[in-house]
């Protein structure tokens, strides 16, 4: 098994992230290199990925460092040690000693057993961390459903809700499971479409999945005129470009938009690009490391 490993510096690892997930749209490794650097890495078997001598590259304006490095065959069983469960803590009741409105949430790989049962306080999701991007582990997936968690918690879990690059599904299996109705996954990637469907069959949850071109394609939902749909929520997990793009094609403005796949910098550009065009303003904001996610809502 071949490991091909980019490393690039801090500011400039969302140009390289971006190029590598057209390559890899399953998702690739993330690895902290220090404060100054990361490294993303993809696996393959030889073949399939080229074996290259350590050499310097330029990738979407990026200088990086390029290395492969042949794997022990047991990689596969090595690699699950990467993907534990992972608990998203439901938010604290509005009145001191009152119960939690919403569950939290539990992600795990199939490998993981199940968590003990908790009266309905902890519901789980199962996601297979080989089939699509997104598993919970995630800064910016952790901290969506930290703010999804937020919304339920502050208003009712009900109506639609659209998720614009839903990845393996996990945000929209989690938004079924709290209560919003349909639900609609949107991805450009075939994998992912078929791999949100089958988590959510693996899960018991009903929602709808379509393949879908943001760049191309008006926002379903919330640009069809014949829709008897209330304002959906929206989730958008993107990087920075496709962000740019919702926000200046988005034919109306969503109840709700919690967008996430932000460096810290970018925040402030992302809620100015949907503000100037809609009567949205920010209700919350998460930051882990360099990652940041913002939840902005109509007034």
């Amino acid at each position: 098994m071949i490991r091909l490993a980019v490393r690039v510096r801090r500011e400039q690892a969302e140009i390289v992230h971006a190029e590598l997930l057209v390559l890899a749209p399953a998702g690739v490794e993330e690895v902290a290199i220090g404060d100054a650097s990361v490294e993303y890495a993809v696996y393959g078997a030889p073949g399939e990925l080229p074996g290259l001598p350590a050499l310097n590259a330029v990738v979407g304006g990026a200088l990086v460092e390029i290395s492969t490095t042949e794997i022990s065959d047991d990689w596969h069983e090595r690699w699950k040690e990467f993907h534990r469960p992972v608990l998203i803590p439901a938010p604290s009741a509005p009145n001191a000693g009152a119960p939690a409105r919403v569950p939290a949430i539990r992600v795990r790989p199939p490998w993981e057993p199940a968590g003990a049962a908790d009266a309905g306080a902890v519901r789980e999701i199962v996601i297979d961390p080989g089939q699509a991007f997104g598993t919970g582990a995630h800064a910016s997936t952790r901290m969506c459903l930290e703010l999804l968690l937020e919304l339920a918690s502050s208003h009712p879990a009900s109506g639609p809700l659209v998720d614009v690059g839903t990845g393996s599904g996990v945000l929209a299996i989690a938004a079924a499971i709290l209560g919003y109705e349909p639900v609609l996954g949107l991805d450009h990637e075939l994998e992912s479409v078929a791999a949100c469907a089958e988590n959510a069959l693996v899960n018991g949850v009903r929602l709808e999945v379509r393949r879908f071109d943001l760049r191309h394609e008006q926002l379903p939902w919330l640009g069809e005129p014949q829709s008897q749909l209330s304002s959906p929520v929206v989730l958008a997990n993107l990087l920075r470009p496709l962000l740019l793009e919702l926000a200046a094609t988005m034919p109306r403005e969503p109840a709700h938009l919690i967008a996430s796949g932000l460096l810290v910098a970018e925040v402030d550009e992302i809620v100015d690009a949907f503000t100037a065009r809609f009567a949205l303003s920010e209700r919350s904001r998460r930051q882990r490391g360099e990652w940041a996610a913002v939840w902005l809502a109509g007034d």
